[in-house]
Parts: structure tokens; C-alpha cells; sequence
């Protein structure tokens, strides 16, 4: 067995790479490293390759031989290299892959962006049936487009591929930062500007957290997802029988609804909250059927993210990079 990671130095791939290089069912696997930017050092049972693949020649040369492919590699809001990386060079990859002896599985780890995450109203849970509905940008037009070409290469050409749809990925303290009213938020809403920067300095100061409400002014409810938990839904799907052409939603078991994140933190950390009005929209990602399928279970709840992200202690030669714009 030969698991080619795309993506290898990102949140996910690290936490892949590791895993499967621990467990004992993978003890007799080699992992391939695909590296663009930023590169992992090789070893034992451990490879790396460097390149963009954009490429034909770099993603011809990482599939050689591969078994296994976990794609994760992808770009933002960059329209300069969106289509290049995420839509052209995931053609490459299927391209190499479909004609490979070895080839046995390609595993896809989507967005919820190509199902419009919390910018459109859905009348019930949104589910691996849901329509395609991506929201404006060039990144999320790409989520959709990746789904898609698994899809049909499924069709076109019987290869055993599987999507799993991940939301809004934590590690470390990522969720205390998500809620920063200070320049260190993560991700988005960028809260500061929702307030005059005096009264948004305030309430970063205050250690305030947002109680973010949606379209019909209720705290809207977003899906997350920890990067364990999604590791585990990975390793869940490799060589299993009943993950293949198959989509799952890799998700908590209940959608974060910020009036709860905001009691809760209240009550144990007696943190204020600061009521932000949007035109956003309630969502809720239904994982029944990798739960069902897959029999994964996600180890994280709410409090659960909450309390991790609240007592981790970011050391000082782990800082807080963003590698990727958007």
C-alpha cells in the first residue's frame, strides 16, 4: 500500500500523515508527500515529492505506483491559481490515477462551500443530496467543480473514488481565535469590522465573544468539524467497501450555535458576549451517513471544542501562520 497525501503540509495532511504512520493497520503502508510551498522532511516509510500539481510531469510522478490518493490539496479566494491548481490539477491527478495498475482508491476531501455554507437559507439539513450552490468566489466555484469531476470520473470510468465534505476544520486553539474581536481573529466574520474600531478595541480588551445571529435573528447555527475527527473519517474510508462512489458530510453532530458558545463561555470563563446582526443563514450538515456507512463518530462536541481551544498554550516556536489568503 502506497497513500499518496496531496496537500501533505497543511492542517489535515500533517495530522494524516501521523496517523497513518502510527496505527498499526497502516504499519506495513508507505506514505508519499506531495509538498508545494512549504515541505516536510522524509522518512522512514516516508517520501516526498515537491511540485504543483498543476503540472502534468509533478502529478504524473506522484501517482506512479501510488495505490492510494487523499487529496487535500487546494487554493482559496486566488483567482490567479484557482483553476490551474484545484480544477486542472485535480484532472492531472484523476488522469494519472484512472491509468495506473496499482490505482485502487482516490479519496477527495471536499468543502461545504460547494453547497453554499451559511450564505444561503436551506429548509432542512443539508445533506450529500443537497444541490450543488456555491457561493461567490472563485473558491467555493471550485469546491463544486472538484465534487463534480469525482463524480464523473466515477461515471465515465468505474474508478472507486469517495468525497468526504468537510465544514469550517479546528485544531490548537483555532476556535478562541474565530471569535477574536482583536487583529488575531481567524477566519471569518472579521468581527472588528462589524463595530467602530474604538468599540471593537473594547470589546477585544474585555475578552468579548460574538453571539452572531442569523437572517431571521436568531443565533445562527454553523457546522465545524476537528481535524482528529476528520482524520478519523479519512482512515474510516480507506478500503472500505461501502465508501465507495460514495459522498459523506464529515461533521459534528450538531451544527455550533453561537447563543450556546456564548452561554457556555459565560458561564464557565464569565466572558461577555456582543449580539452582531447578519444576513448569513442557520445551517445544519448531516453526518448520519458516514455514521451509518462509515460507523465514524465524531469525538468533539461543543463543549468539548470550546474547553480544548480555551486551554491550549500555543508555544513559542508554534506561531499563528495563515498560509493561504481568503
Amino acid at each position: 500500500m502506497l497513500i499518496l497525501v496531496t496537500g501533505a503540509t497543511g492542517k489535515v495532511g500533517r495530522h494524516l500523515i501521523s496517523a497513518l504512520l502510527d496505527r498499526p493497520r497502516f504499519s506495513k503502508a508507505r506514505i508519499r508527500a506531495l509538498c508545494h510551498n512549504r515541505v516536510l522532511l522524509p522518512a522512514e516509510r516516508l517520501d516526498v515529492i515537491r511540485g504543483s500539481i498543476a503540472d502534468r510531469t509533478v502529478a504524473d510522478k506522484a501517482i506512479a505506483g501510488v495505490s492510494h490518493v487523499v487529496h487535500l490539496a487546494t487554493c482559496k479566494e486566488t483567482p490567479d491559481d484557482v483553476m490551474d491548481v484545484t480544477v486542472k490539477g485535480l484532472f492531472w491527478l484523476l488522469e494519472a490515477f484512472r491509468a495506473s495498475p496499482s490505482a485502487r482508491q482516490f479519496i477527495l476531501i471536499g468543502g461545504d462551500a460547494a453547497v453554499g455554507h451559511f450564505f444561503y437559507p436551506h429548509d432542512g439539513p443539508i445533506t450529500e443530496a443537497t444541490p450543488h450552490r456555491a457561493y461567490p468566489g472563485c473558491y467555493a466555484l471550485s469546491k463544486v467543480l472538484e465534487e463534480v469531476m469525482v463524480d464523473q470520473y466515477a461515471i465515465q470510468y468505474g474508478m472507486n473514488v469517495c468525497c468526504l465534505r468537510a465544514p469550517w476544520i479546528m485544531e490548537k486553539d483555532d476556535f478562541r481565535h474565530s471569535l477574536s474581536f482583536g487583529d488575531d481573529v481567524f477566519g471569518g466574520p472579521d468581527w472588528k469590522t462589524f463595530f467602530p474600531p474604538e468599540e471593537a478595541r473594547r470589546y477585544a480588551e474585555a475578552g468579548a465573544v460574538p453571539l452572531l445571529r442569523d437572517a431571521d435573528g436568531r443565533p445562527l447555527k454553523r457546522n465545524f468539524v476537528h481535524v482528529s475527527d476528520l482524520v478519523s473519517a479519512i482512515v474510516s474510508a480507506v478500503d472500505n467497501p461501502r465508501a465507495q462512489r460514495q459522498r459523506f458530510n464529515i461533521a459534528m453532530d450538531r451544527p455550533v450555535d453561537y447563543g450556546e458558545v456564548a452561554s457556555y463561555l459565560g458561564r464557565t470563563r464569565g466572558l461577555p458576549y456582543v449580539d452582531v446582526a447578519s444576513d448569513f443563514h442557520s445551517n445544519w450538515l448531516d453526518n448520519s451517513k458516514a455514521r451509518y456507512l462509515l460507523d465514524w463518530r465524531p469525538q468533539y462536541d461543543l463543549e468539548k471544542l470550546i474547553d480544548q481551544a480555551w486551554q491550549y498554550e500555543r508555544p513559542d516556536n508554534d506561531p499563528r501562520i495563515v498560509f493561504y489568503p481568503g
